[in-house]
């Protein structure tokens, strides 16, 4: 690893209040020459840009934002939407019932008319979901997304000079918040990005098996090259999806040629899965997994443009 991403994992885990990422930025701008920062949309983005994605045939990216520490793991099942729903809804289920009985126990009270009690209610659910989203840091963002952060800056510095010519890189904001900074993105630059392919890497550093979900544009430009440069190696085990096999929800989805990459783990009955992240076990790191990609990487920007 590049002594940058080792010292963004040493001493740069937390990046969610404004103050923390502006500090973040300055690091990253005195680390890499040419990184710009795209300002805009709302809530205020500021995505850091090297390279132009205008020109690049492929556009890297990752979101650096972090999140909030939860007393729960998000869960994610990506081939077991069933398991998925189901865990989402156990995570809810304590939720509704306090919301239950604050509203119960208002109307037993009868001093409380009935659109105070539903107002009660969603103010109970706004105040859950403030929480969610805007509570302390967790401290502990390894896989979530320092893992993808340290991919981009591996990959600017594995790369050729060549190759970096033909690729630009991208660090989104607000992706905790609602993937409000890869919009932004999409947006400012949305003639480039009609055909551009666009390779999101989103917890790439806790699991043995490499998912790389495709839309259809990018399966039918660029599914060929993925399989053949990304295949497995070793312990490493590439699942390469179509938009129909896979399900994971990531900043990729705001791109119309796109791919999302993240690392999993595997179980019996509910196949590959992510856990630990937005706790504080967010800890693991695998970095095996980023040499894996880096070498996809290389292997893919030889093949592409030979198919696409």
């Amino acid at each position: 690893m590049t002594e940058l991403s080792r010292e963004i994992l040493r001493d740069w885990q937390v990046r969610k209040t404004k103050a923390q990422k502006l500090r973040f930025i300055e690091f990253m701008q005195s680390r890499l020459p040419g990184l710009q920062v795209e300002e805009g949309g709302s809530p205020r983005c500021r995505n850091l840009v090297l390279g132009d994605p205008e020109s690049a045939d492929v556009v890297f990216t990752a979101h650096y934002d972090t999140c909030a520490r939860l007393p729960f793991p998000n869960f994610i099942t990506p081939k077991n939407l069933l398991i998925y729903l189901a865990y989402q809804l156990l995570i809810l289920l304590p939720f509704f019932a306090l919301a239950g009985l604050l509203a119960w126990g208002l109307i037993r009270l009868g001093a409380f008319p009935p659109l105070a009690v539903m107002l009660s209610w969603f103010a109970f659910f706004g105040l859950i979901l403030y929480v969610f989203l805007f509570g302390p840091a967790n401290p502990h963002t390894v896989n979530d997304n320092t893992s993808g952060v340290v991919t981009l800056c591996e990959l600017i510095g594995a790369l050729s000079e060549e190759q970096r010519a033909r690729c630009a890189f991208v660090f989104f904001d607000h992706e905790e918040t609602g993937l409000f900074g890869s919009a932004v993105f999409a947006r400012r630059h949305k003639k480039a990005m009609k055909d551009r392919l666009v390779i999101n890497f989103d917890c790439v550093s806790d699991g043995d098996h490499l998912l790389l979900v495709q839309n259809r544009k990018a399966k039918k430009r660029a599914g060929a090259a993925l399989g053949e440069a990304f295949a497995s190696a070793g312990d490493k085990q590439l699942h390469l999806e179509g938009p129909l096999g896979a399900f994971y929800p990531s900043d990729q989805v705001n791109f119309p040629c796109a791919v999302g990459v993240a690392a999993m783990n595997r179980a019996p009955v509910i196949g590959l899965y992510m856990a630990r992240i937005h706790t504080a076990r967010d800890t693991v790191c695998d970095e095996r997994n980023f040499a894996f990609l880096v070498e996809g990487v290389r292997r893919f920007l030889r093949l592409y443009g030979h198919e696409s």
